[in-house]
């Protein structure tokens, strides 16, 4: 029996792919809450990091002002959870378990992980490869 979903943990590259597209924060979340419902959703604040990433490497002044409102209606209107001592202890665990295995997940992407296994959410993503590598993780495909 699959477990419920209790909420989701946003990755960057829904993000990311919908401010390339030119949506807004608002028309972002509102897709993404068709897709889950009344599920709550939460940023990482690794999440932040990465979609901040984009507006220092924007190419054009407007670029960057169109990515900067982006991210700050995302920060205004969608709670953002802090890394923790016990997300830290769950990105120590499972990236260690998962190197002995061979298997290597790209440190932002576990980070995420992590804080979605610390609330006991999903990660709603369109990264299934490498989310898809840590093990007890459920994933929304958005």
């Amino acid at each position: 029996m699959e477990s419920a979903v209790l909420g989701i943990v946003l990755d960057s590259s829904v993000l990311i792919a919908a401010e390339r597209r030119k949506l807004t924060a608002a028309e972002t979340i509102e897709s993404v809450q068709r897709t889950i419902r009344e599920l709550p959703i939460v940023l990482s604040a690794v999440t932040v990091a990465e979609v901040g990433h984009g507006i220092y490497r924007a190419h054009t002044p407007e670029m960057r002002e169109r990515r900067r409102l982006f991210l700050d209606e995302l920060k205004a209107t969608v709670p953002i959870h802090p890394v923790t001592e016990s997300t830290a202890e769950i990105i120590a665990r499972v990236g260690a378990e998962q190197a002995a295995n061979g298997i290597t997940v790209p440190m932002a992407d576990l980070i995420i992980g992590a804080c979605a296994l610390e609330l006991g959410y999903s990660v709603g993503t369109s990264n299934i490869r490498d989310f898809g590598r840590i093990p007890g993780l459920n994933l929304i495909y958005l």
